[in-house]
């Protein structure tokens, strides 16, 4: 029993995370509906997305975001994930955003997952805003959108965003 309970404190605190985190994301997705109706459309038909409710970004010369999320297929939660992204050039000061990448494909969603799927500068993400996904199309097997959460950034830089997937765990 008192074996039981020590196993029980010590699992609370990831718990409480969890349910915090899974809190945010559904807060971010409904943002990203609120904020641009047309975009159901990704959510519907995409074979998965994943969101980050919060990336933290901030830089003076080199830069570094970070910001956890989880992603999700056909309204379940198969896992939870991470962005890392560093950039250098002329950037200064700092910002947070909300983040949601549709994966067009199961190839690209099961990519993503297997941690082979990095953003460059060649994927850009489009600015939440009404009407804005209506005419986005998918790059590469996915579309970006993001909706600022506040602060402010100078940037002039370059770099990519790495990802890392752990698949939800199974009773």
């Amino acid at each position: 029993m008192m074996k039981r309970s020590l196993a029980l404190l010590t699992a609370l605190p990831a718990l409480l995370l969890t349910a915090d985190l899974h809190h945010d994301v559904l807060k971010a997705v409904s943002t990203f509906k609120t904020s641009d109706p047309t975009m159901v459309k990704f959510f519907d038909a995409s074979a998965g997305y994943a969101v980050f409710p919060t990336v933290t970004k901030g830089g003076l010369g080199v830069g570094a975001a970070h910001g956890d999320g989880e992603v999700i297929v056909h309204g379940a939660v198969i896992g939870t994930t991470s962005l890392t992204q560093v950039t250098v050039g002329a950037q200064l000061g700092g910002q947070q955003y909300s983040e949601i990448i549709f994966f067009d494909t199961k190839d690209a969603l099961e990519s993503f997952k297997g941690g082979h799927f990095t953003m460059d500068a060649q994927v850009s993400a489009v600015a939440a805003a009404e009407g804005a996904s209506a005419n986005a199309k998918y790059s590469a097997g996915v579309a970006v959108f993001t909706v600022a959460k506040g602060g402010l950034m100078y940037e002039a830089s370059i770099g990519g965003q790495k990802f890392s997937f752990h698949p939800k765990e199974t009773s």
